[in-house]
Parts: structure tokens; C-alpha cells; sequence
């Protein structure tokens, strides 16, 4: 703690003899989480388990006329995960994001160090803000605005264990490098944006030989906003290698929201993840890989599909209605999610099976306390098929739920202007 009290002291020393702006914030949110058949069917004679989760941020930022900074560091923790009087944390404190950014000129300027790469609905690139510890990168980006309401971000990422004298196996669960490129243009209340993603990851190809492998992501999306209507649609194809297969995947999405009256919406979407069928037999892998979406938010809050799951499987289709309602401080949500498999799923004798996989509903809520505080809270019930019982085991003739509720402490510590 002595070390991160220095670097508080230092970053705001520092910060007030030169800059223009300095602020600092806290976030605290602790969760409480009921499973009972979360991301895997359980079966009868396995209990549900009950536990609390913590994140704790500190957010130092940083501005003046040409350059921003930002610091978060954090702890995630689970309730108890250490003895009463230990003399060390588990997981103890990390770096969630730190990074540099200087404007050139109005036209370009850069970004080095880690940061999270949010785009679009966060589809391929997302923050992951429901897990605990987020999700960022440690990344170079060039930052051009080549015309107003246009943007063109280019990233790089290199990675590596350690320093090294010389060339060791990279053996983090994590892409060796990635470049991307991102292209927004803004009309009206409308945008549409372009994304190439080509990510290489070492692959064991003996064993004395590896090799970096890179899988190329490609698409567009769009997104509108009229009236009382809002709504996106996206494609995505991704091609290259994996696991030493060649890769030829798809996805689309789409989604349409209707604002019934100033408290209540209705909207309707599906998604396509296509699959590989089980049991193929080609050297072709069909399974598309959301990559570094915020896969959470998307196929159903219990998270059986694309988070830490499903990699490389019989893809998805997903079928969704939204029903919402917020008033003032409150607002709810239901909704209905219908998923059946894109590829096809065989049983124990290589007959081809239903591919309805289940129907999952998921309730959410939340309550504004106030400026600093938020309470949220959800609970999601899974009714399985024999297909998702093929795929994941565990009994769908029990009952599959899950519950939360969160507490989200969020106050700004403090704000300096030095041009006040």
C-alpha cells in the first residue's frame, strides 16, 4: 500500500504544477451471485453455490490542452478468498488501464500503453465491464479525423512474457499481436462504422516447433436513431487459421427498438454465429469467435454461449425479444431468448439431433440511490434441451437459474481546473 500512496502523491504533485485539469474517482461494487446452472447444466446431485465478488478502481485522469492520462489501478477480489489476519491479498492490486494520449493536431494524435478498445455495441471489441476485472489492452493507436464526423483508429499490440536476451514460447492465454483498423462516419443520427482485425496467436505445431497462427476479422456495422425508432445491424466474416485449421466463419446481427411511450419499449433482434458441424470431418474450421466482445450482453445474461465457451463449436442462432420500462431512478427489463444451433449436433451413435438448444428469459432491474450509488439486480432461468445437454452435460430436466444483485459505489473524489 506504501507504493500505491507514493504513486497517488506523485501522480497529483506532479499533475497540479502543470496541468490544466486533474480528477480522481472511486468505484466499489460488490456482487452477490445465486448459481444454479450458470454457463453449464447441472446435474441433480450438484448443489448451487453462493458467493460475493469485488471490484475495487481508483481512476486518476489528466488534461490539458494537448495531451490526456489516465490511471486505474484495482483489486478483484471474492469475499473470504483470504484468512481474517493475512498479510497479503490474493490477487492484490493491478493495473487496469494506463495510458498516455498527445494531440498532434486537430487532425491526428496517439495513444500508447494500456487501455480498453471499445467499439461499435462492443460486439468484437468491448470493454467486458461486467466481469470484475474489465478487459483492456496494451496497445499503440494512431488516432486520425481526416473529416469532420470521421474517424480512423489504428492499433498495434505486441506481447510478450517477459524481457527476454532471446526467443522463448509465449505461453499467456492471449494473442501473440493484433493490428486493427476502425473507420466511423457520422449523418445525422446515424453512423456506420468499418473494422479489420488480424490477430495472431502461437500455436504448438510439434513439439519442437511453434508457430504464429492469425485469424483475420472483417465487417461493418450500423446503427440509427429516428423518431421513436432506434435500431443496428451488423456482418462480420472471419477468415486465416486457428488451432491449425483454415478458418471460414460468418456472423450477423440485428436489432430493432420501438419506444412505446416515454416509460415503455419493445424490440426484437436475432443474431447468426455459424459452426462447424460435430463429428466433420474437413480440414475447415466454420466456427466464428466473437474475439474480445463483451459476449456478456449478448445470447442471454447466464452466459452459455462465447464467454470462456463454446469456442469452436456448432455456433449459435439467437432469437430475442426486449420488453423495457424505466421511470425516474428505476428501470426493468425482460428478455426472452430462443437458441438453436447453426451446425449440426450428432448423439452418441452419430445420429443428427434436434437443434433447439433451449429458451432462457432474464429479468434485470436497477435503482439510481443517487449520483454515486446504483443498485442493480437480475435473475435468469434456463430451460434446457437434450441438444444443450449433448453439448454441455448436466440434467435440463432440473431446474437452471441464476441470480444477482449489485451495489455500485461510484463517487468523483475530487475535480481541479487550473483555468478556472
Amino acid at each position: 500500500m506504501r507504493n500505491l500512496y507514493f504513486l497517488i502523491g506523485f501522480f497529483l504533485g506532479t499533475t497540479l504544477m502543470v496541468a490544466q485539469e486533474f480528477e480522481a474517482s472511486l468505484q466499489l461494487r460488490p456482487r452477490f451471485e445465486f448459481r444454479n446452472g450458470y454457463k453449464t447444466l447441472l446435474e441433480n446431485e450438484q448443489d448451487p453455490v453462493t458467493f460475493v465478488s469485488q471490484r475495487s478502481r481508483l481512476n486518476l485522469g489528466f488534461l490539458n490542452e494537448n495531451l490526456k492520462m489516465k490511471v486505474s489501478l484495482q483489486n478483484t477480489r471474492v469475499w473470504g478468498d483470504v484468512p481474517l489476519l493475512t498479510t497479503a491479498d490474493k490477487n492484490g492490486i493491478g493495473v487496469f488501464e494506463a495510458w498516455g494520449q498527445y494531440s498532434v493536431s486537430s487532425t491526428i494524435g496517439f495513444r500508447l500503453g494500456r487501455q480498453v478498445l471499445s467499439y461499435d455495441n462492443q460486439r468484437i471489441l468491448g470493454e467486458v465491464d461486467w466481469a470484475q476485472q474489465g478487459q483492456s489492452h496494451d496497445a499503440a493507436m494512431l488516432q486520425f479525423f481526416p473529416y469532420e464526423n470521421n474517424t480512423l483508429d489504428v492499433g498495434v499490440a505486441i506481447n510478450s512474457e517477459k524481457e527476454e536476451l532471446f526467443k522463448n514460447a509465449y505461453q499467456v492465454n492471449n494473442y501473440k499481436n493484433m493490428q486493427f483498423g476502425w473507420y466511423n462516419i457520422i449523418t445525422g443520427s446515424s453512423e456506420i462504422s468499418f473494422l479489420l482485425l488480424n490477430a495472431g496467436y502461437e500455436t504448438e505445431i510439434s513439439t519442437t516447433k511453434r508457430e504464429v497462427q492469425y485469424m483475420q476479422t472483417w465487417g461493418s456495422y450500423y446503427q440509427f436513431s429516428k423518431n421513436k425508432w432506434n435500431g443496428n445491424i451488423a456482418a462480420y466474416g472471419q477468415t486465416g487459421e486457428k488451432n491449425g485449421s483454415s478458418l471460414n466463419a460468418w456472423y450477423s446481427g440485428a436489432n430493432l427498438y420501438y419506444k412505446l411511450s416515454i416509460s415503455l419499449g419493445l424490440g426484437v433482434g436475432a443474431e447468426y454465429l455459424s459452426g462447424t458441424d460435430m463429428e466433420n470431418t474437413s480440414e475447415e474450421l466454420n466456427s466464428f469467435t466473437p474475439l474480445f466482445g463483451t459476449n456478456h450482453g449478448f445470447n442471454g445474461y447466464m452466459d452459455y454461449f462465447y464467454v470462456g465457451n463454446h469456442q469452436n463449436s456448432v455456433g449459435l442462432i439467437d432469437i430475442y425479444t426486449k420488453f423495457s420500462f424505466s421511470k425516474g431512478k428505476y428501470g426493468f427489463t425482460l428478455t426472452p431468448h430462443f437458441f438453436t444451433s447453426e451446425a449440426d449436433i450428432k448423439d452418441f451413435q452419430s445420429n443428427t439431433m434436434d437443434k433447439y438448444l433451449g429458451t432462457e428469459i432474464d429479468f434485470t432491474g436497477y435503482i439510481t440511490l443517487s449520483k454515486s450509488a446504483t443498485v442493480a439486480f437480475g435473475y435468469s432461468q434456463m430451460f434446457g434441451s437434450e441438444s444443450l445437454k449433448r453439448l454441455k452435460g448436466g440434467d435440463p430436466n432440473s431446474v437452471q437459474n441464476w441470480a444477482w444483485i449489485s451495489v455500485k459505489f461510484h463517487p468523483k473524489l475530487f475535480f481541479i481546473s487550473l483555468t478556472d
